[in-house]
């Protein structure tokens, strides 16, 4: 709380530019025509068939209006008539060129995607899935109005990056597992996991050299706001991106260590660290290469650049570009590891105290 209340920035700046695009307004529209044309009778500069897409403007003060745009052959995306578009809206511009489109409109599909998961959440879930849908909309909210904001204002991404999560960790174990010793360990777990992320991830980027400005996306960030700490930024997401994972597992050691005290009320905190651990090995195995394959999906065009012939395995492997997915993956996985032990310990403490008497606990105390 301390922490957001301090870091708290009350909205996103302005950038230091103008006119690089972000300042425009945002209209939709509909492709209401598509015309197959020789590129050379558009003036387009290419050869072969090029399409002369008419779409109209749907939304805002010019509502109804048409122009035309040229898309060309080597153009990934080509439009249908019908197809709702995202359109920028550039008042200063050339009125033949206010309006240009940026993107497909998918705003139906992603809804009815969206909508399906939480049927599905609610439908097996029940009660459980209700309050992880809202840990998942307050999520949501502490990354689009406190750490992304916090960032672009210069704060050090790291402490933003680690209270914003410790914050969404505290939110999601509360609401969705409720007010107890057991919730309370997962917490302590996750929070020490996440700040060994944080110091491992200072620590080999510093000797790696690693400095995050590896993409068209974070050079324009810097440009946009040359105060922000890229490599800052790239630590930021280690903290970010392990979060999910280690609330799983602290929750899972948590819940593990406290049945087994259930079964048998006599197990000694020693015995359930040792039995808990026994279980937090399978959970390892398989988290870790959860993790890594979840980063290896994310970083699939990285992994292409392997099947280059004209550079070794090593070479790729090294260069910053994969490095910084490597150090993301292994600084997330030492974290995970490192959350079975001292989750699993603090719970077989608190278990092995917080239990109901036993007859060999009451002949004790009546011995005593």
């Amino acid at each position: 709380m301390v922490g957001l209340i301090v870091l708290w920035p009350g909205g996103a700046p302005a950038h230091e530019r103008s006119g690089v695009g972000f300042d425009q307004e945002v209209q939709h529209g509909k492709v209401t025509r598509v015309e197959e044309l020789p590129c050379a009778s558009l003036n387009a500069g290419d050869t072969g068939t090029c399409q002369q897409t008419t779409v109209e403007v749907t939304t805002g003060k010019d509502h109804g209006r048409t122009f035309t745009e040229v898309v060309h052959p080597a153009q990934l995306r080509h439009y249908d008539v019908g197809e709702e578009v995202v359109l920028t809206y550039a008042p200063n511009a050339p009125e033949e060129l206010q309006y240009m489109v940026v993107d497909v409109d998918r705003s139906a599909p992603m809804a009815l995607l969206t909508g399906i998961f939480a049927l599905a959440v609610l439908a097996v879930g029940r009660w459980r899935g209700l309050t992880a849908l809202l840990a998942l909309a307050i999520s949501f909210a502490v990354l689009s109005l406190f750490i992304l904001p916090a960032i672009l204002h210069g704060s050090d991404p790291l402490l933003v990056a680690v209270v914003g999560a410790s914050a969404i960790m505290l939110v999601a174990l509360y609401l969705c597992h409720g007010l107890s010793a057991r919730t309370s360990v997962a917490v302590l777990g996750t929070l020490v996991s996440l700040v060994l992320i944080g110091v491992l991830g200072s620590v080999f980027t510093d000797w790696a050299q690693l400095t995050g400005n590896t993409s068209e996306e974070t050079g324009l960030i810097h440009d946009l706001y040359p105060k922000i700490e890229i490599r800052g930024v790239l630590l930021a997401g280690f903290i970010i991106g392990s979060l999910g994972v280690l609330d799983d597992v602290t929750v899972t050691q948590t819940s593990a260590v406290w049945e087994l005290k259930q079964a048998d009320p006599t197990m000694s905190a020693r015995r359930l660290y040792r039995a808990g651990l026994r279980i937090g090995r399978d959970h390892i195995a398989s988290t870790v290469n959860t993790l890594v394959l979840a980063y290896a999906g994310a970083a699939l065009p990285l992994l292409l650049l392997f099947s280059v012939p004209q550079r070794s395995v090593w070479t790729v492997t090294t260069s910053e570009l994969v490095s910084e997915e490597i150090a993301r993956t292994l600084v997330g996985s030492i974290g995970l590891v490192a959350s079975v032990p001292v989750t699993t310990i603090l719970a077989a403490l608190l278990a092995a105290a917080d239990h109901p008497a036993t007859g060999t606990g009451r002949r004790r105390k009546a011995r005593a």
